[in-house]
């Protein structure tokens, strides 16, 4: 193909790239394969204009559902900059013959890195004694050391993990290394599983862990996969931790457990609703911890997503395309 009259459209660059001084500079790559367009944001209704000529699309979030793909007439090549694809109608493209490619496996180590940030937030409180200090609290301390929270060791502790995939494995592996058993609930077979993880059916998991950790992926049987009648086979002193979809956990039953103290802590860097409502019932949770879904934001992993998106258009104008969903 001749790849200079390739049109390029990026719907939505600004969440791959954050601030950056310079496109040229963040998208050069691409820019070198055809003749690209940066949007920052796009809004459903924009999407149709904005890529009516485009031959290639880039998306992260902006849906490229079946009637947008139908009023494409030159679209060939969809590439999502993201693992997840659910915003594609992949059916749909590969219908008209459009290729459709995802980045798998670029934010392993930096959202399994999340999950223990998140969890020694609860154990530890680093920036709540840290923001205390700057007000003087421990400076008019009567004693050399002070705590107004639990802390907690982790060692002998049972981490619970749902879904055993390229990041339940990594944070299986992290786990290992505190000093912690690890149980998982997994389709592999038992004997299959790396040294030190012990399968268990989810009542098994959800009863006896100390920590559990969502790595599954969102599909109608993991739906609200954590409900009211889940929380309830918890442990009341259980930290639950969601950087895998919002969706796997009811917002409001997660919620109520921690107001009524059947749940310690819930730490997510997703929600249902992204970004989400002023009025969800998490957010004013003292025990909730709640990042803006940025676990796969590191500089590192979103230079890895922008080298594996660009790799991924010039092997498909090569004739040979690769990470194809």
């Amino acid at each position: 193909m001749d790849s200079h009259m390739m049109k390029i459209v990026i719907l939505d660059g600004f969440t791959t790239i954050g601030k950056t001084p310079t496109d040229d500079l963040v998208w050069k790559g691409l820019m070198e394969l055809g003749k690209v367009k940066v949007y920052d944001r796009t809004k459903p209704e924009e999407t149709v204009a904005r890529a009516a000529d485009a031959d290639i699309v880039l998306t992260n979030k902006v849906v490229l559902n079946s009637e947008v793909i139908a009023q494409l007439p030159h679209l060939k090549y969809i590439g999502v900059l993201a693992t997840g694809y659910n915003v594609v109608d992949v059916e749909a493209a590969h219908q008209r013959g459009i290729t459709v490619t995802n980045v798998p496996a670029y934010s392993t180590e930096s959202v399994a890195q999340m999950v223990f940030a998140h969890l020694l937030t609860v154990t530890n409180r680093t920036e709540h004694y840290a923001v205390a200090n700057r007000s003087g609290r421990w400076s008019t301390n009567p004693d050399f050391c002070y705590w107004d929270t639990e802390l907690t060791e982790l060692a002998g502790k049972t981490f619970g993990i749902v879904g055993l995939g390229n990041i339940g494995r990594r944070v299986a592996q992290i786990a290992l290394a505190f000093g912690m058993k690890v149980q998982a609930l997994t389709s592999k077979a038992a004997d299959s599983l790396p040294e030190g993880i012990r399968k268990a059916s989810l009542e098994e998991l959800l009863s006896t862990s100390d920590v559990i950790s969502l790595h599954c992926p969102l599909t109608d049987s993991t739906r609200h996969l954590i409900d009211s009648k889940t929380l309830g086979q918890m442990k009341a002193t259980a930290i639950l931790i969601n950087t895998g979809r919002g969706p796997l956990v009811d917002d409001q039953a997660v919620a109520d457990a921690l107001a009524e103290g059947r749940l310690s802590a819930f730490c997510a860097d997703v929600l249902t609703e992204e970004p989400p409502s002023i009025t969800n019932p998490l957010l004013k949770q003292p025990q909730a911890y709640i990042t803006p879904h940025i676990a796969w934001a590191t500089n590192e992993a979103r230079g890895r997503l922008l080298q594996v998106a660009t790799d991924n258009v010039r092997m498909f104008l090569k004739g040979e395309p690769q990470n194809m969903v």
